[in-house]
């Protein structure tokens, strides 16, 4: 039993990803990737790959969809060149898997591991040209506890006439960098936080920049630029949705207001403003209690509290941000 395994719970229909052991005899699932809960590791099964296939159900090979909604963020296209990436994307709200890219008309060799006080190696293995694969799991809550992720390549292909130099590149994450670099990744075609691994530096013309620097600058093009969010973000589904929502079930109404919420809070974190709102309402308290479950497990979030409740009455939470 590994994190990023597809379980069962023995005593329900419910199925998930395991997301971290939370002690010798618990451990964290995310149920259909819209909320957490521990459960007794005797009380899960790990569903295997013969069985998903022998039921029709090809989760435990798909890459779930991300969580992050789209309609708030929508994802930068990458540019059409191709290389190879990194990318991190989500199999839960709170669980990454670090996903190798060959988008390349090269066979591609590599070594990934990851390095603290002391380098381990993870996996080797060799990636035909248009393809990728799952090397590892990282949780956002243990964000400022990530190792730096290494990965060695070399690029081949049989009869080329071009010799490849073999390339090393080190990824350490910052909180502000990291979430400006979600893009729809190549080949995975997913929102991701994606990095491309091969890119080189263009050789200096001195001529040109010379005289680049004696013209006016002019315009480069489109640029990314973050969206900052509002001070305050109303998650009552009323807000979120033009559609019926009444006719939505209560997970999938949970659902986008946590994605809305986690959207909302990335792009505060990457903006680095110092407080948000998030209006919750009162009601049976669900949302109020999943929304400060991942506040509390969140490294980047100072501290949160009830906000005026001379405003909000108890329907609203105040989040300060490192």
């Amino acid at each position: 039993m590994n994190i990023g395994d597809r379980v069962r719970l023995l005593h329900g229909k419910e199925q998930g990803i395991i997301t971290r052991f939370l002690d010798n005899n618990q451990v964290e699932v995310a149920i259909d990737n819209d909320f957490t809960i521990p459960v007794l590791r005797r009380e899960v099964v790990v569903i295997a790959p013969e069985e998903d296939k022998f039921f029709g159900n090809n989760s435990s090979t798909a890459v779930p969809e991300t969580t992050i909604s789209r309609t708030a963020n929508i994802p930068q296209p990458v540019p059409a060149s191709l290389g190879i990436y990194v990318a991190l994307t989500h199999q839960s709200p709170e669980l990454l898997a670090v996903t190798i890219i060959n988008n390349s008309d090269y066979d591609l060799l590599f070594t990934y591991g990851e390095e603290k006080d002391e380098y381990k190696g993870i996996i080797n293995d060799k990636l035909n040209q248009k393809s990728f694969k799952v090397v590892s799991h990282l949780h956002l809550n243990d964000f400022d506890k990530w190792p730096a992720l290494v990965l060695q390549y070399l690029q081949h292909r049989a009869s080329a006439k071009t010799l490849l130099e073999p390339g090393l590149k080190r990824f350490r994450f910052k909180a502000a960098s990291f979430y400006k670099s979600k893009k729809m990744a190549p080949l995975v075609k997913k929102e991701a936080y994606l990095f491309q691994v091969d890119a080189k530096p263009e050789a200096v013309d001195l001529k040109k920049l010379q005289d680049k620097l004696t013209e006016p600058e002019q315009p480069t093009g489109e640029t990314y630029t973050l969206k900052a969010p509002s001070h305050e973000v109303d998650l009552h589904i009323e807000k979120l949705t033009d559609a019926d929502f009444s006719k939505m079930s209560n997970s999938e109404i949970l659902k986008l207001q946590l994605n809305t919420f986690q959207d909302n809070l990335d792009r505060a974190l990457a903006a680095n403003m110092h407080e948000i709102i998030f209006i919750h309402g009162t009601g049976n308290g669900v949302l109020r209690n999943e929304i400060q479950k991942l506040l509390s497990r969140n490294k980047n979030i100072k501290y949160f509290e009830d906000a005026r409740k001379e405003k909000f009455g108890y329907g609203a939470t105040l989040v300060r941000l490192k």
